[in-house]
């Protein structure tokens, strides 16, 4: 099969799109399948990459404005010449927004079907970001327009999915996210990883790691987890960067920050950690919610988006309030208090996990594919 994925984000970038799109990618390629990336072009790189086990073709692309790391990939030549040239079956719009809405016009009019993958929910980013009730009617237009173009729209989650029929797009299915359960393992704690952080803080050595892992903006509501900071035998760990890391660590003076981490090297941290915390309202899925739980580690969430999924409360961690500062403190801090819920919590939460592996979820995503192609062949034998 020649796919060809048209992605918003994609490595160097750090986010759950660009991780999402990778994964699938290489699979893709390890089954016999022909995938094609066409993303945003990051700065100094070159158009096309060979770093990869496929083809990727970049676009040219522009900073976000207040937000210069994330770029925008613009309307280009490329794209229909890139999907020519890899004489593409079917296209996937992986959280399609801008370059993606220029790929679903291209992939109509080559007659090439479509599946849209929902992923970030621009409309509640509308609200954060205080852009008004006609921002967030734009963001679900502007939505609808790329959705309801497509074959099918794969949602994360059964309240994305609800929201999504809510507002008018139809043919919604839902397919979830899949976790390197051999990468995220509670075997890869270090205690002397544990005790190294704490150091830094002068901490003393008996204290527990809450750990957040994540972007750091303003949708991500990280704020709300100040309280924590307060807490007798407590410390909180914030693992990510981004345009809010000024305010954060104002706002934060006794949290360790420590920048972005990847690979072995964020497995370990999850795995060292005692406590996760999620503090984000707005998640379509959760990724880092699915890392900490393969690691062993019980969770604190908001009730809302994703994690409604992901989370069991009271049996895989807590489900708090969205947006309650004080929710967030109190559920630390009976996890705190409670190192056998915390065992028994992160053992649910491993189990809860194995059998979403990212094999599993691309093998879901080629059967989407399928049907949509065979829909097509359908209508052309009529």
């Amino acid at each position: 099969m020649r796919v060809a994925i048209i992605t918003e984000s994609f490595p160097p970038d750090i986010n759950g799109v660009a991780h999402c799109v990778l994964r699938v990618a290489e699979l893709l390629t390890s089954y016999g399948h022909h995938p094609l990336v066409i993303a945003p072009q990051p700065p100094g790189s070159r158009r096309e990459e060979r770093s990869f086990p496929f083809p990727v073709v970049r676009v040219p692309a522009a900073p976000l404005p207040g937000y210069p790391s994330f770029r925008l990939g613009l309307p280009s030549r490329r794209v229909r010449a890139a999907l020519i040239r890899h004489q593409a079956e079917v296209v996937h719009l992986a959280s399609p927004v801008f370059l993606g809405a220029h790929g679903a016009a291209v992939a109509r009019r080559l007659g090439l079907p479509a599946v849209a993958v929902y992923q970030t929910d621009l409309p509640s980013y509308a609200r954060a970001y205080r852009l008004g009730r006609a921002g967030e009617t734009f963001a679900w237009r502007w939505l609808r327009g790329i959705h309801n173009g497509a074959a099918r729209t794969l949602a994360p989650s059964t309240v994305t999915a609800t929201g999504l029929l809510g507002q008018g797009i139809g043919n919604v299915w839902l397919w979830g996210r899949g976790v390197d359960t051999r990468r995220f393992d509670p075997a890869k704690r270090s205690q002397e990883l544990h005790a190294a952080l704490l150091a830094n803080t002068g901490a003393a050595q008996g204290e527990l790691l809450v750990g957040y892992v994540g972007r750091l903006a303003t949708e991500k509501r990280v704020e709300l987890l100040a309280g924590i900071t307060a807490l007798a035998g407590v410390r909180l760990v914030i693992v990510g960067a981004g345009p809010a890391e000024a305010m954060l660590r104002q706002h934060m003076p006794d949290a360790i920050f420590l920048g972005e981490r990847r690979g072995e090297e964020l497995a370990a941290i999850y795995a060292s950690l005692d406590v996760f915390v999620h503090s984000g309202p707005y998640e379509t899925f959760g990724q880092t919610l699915q890392e900490a739980a393969a690691s062993g580690l019980p969770v604190v969430a908001p009730a809302a988006g994703g994690p409604l999924d992901l989370v069991a409360d009271g049996v895989t961690g807590y489900l708090v309030p969205p947006s309650d500062p004080g929710a967030f403190t109190t559920a630390v801090a009976r996890l705190a208090a409670d190192p056998a819920a915390r065992a028994a919590f992160g053992a649910a939460g491993r189990r809860s996990v194995l059998s979403r592996s990212w094999p599993a979820l691309t093998e879901e995503l080629i059967g989407h594919y399928a049907a949509v192609l065979g829909a097509r062949a359908a209508k052309v034998r009529i």
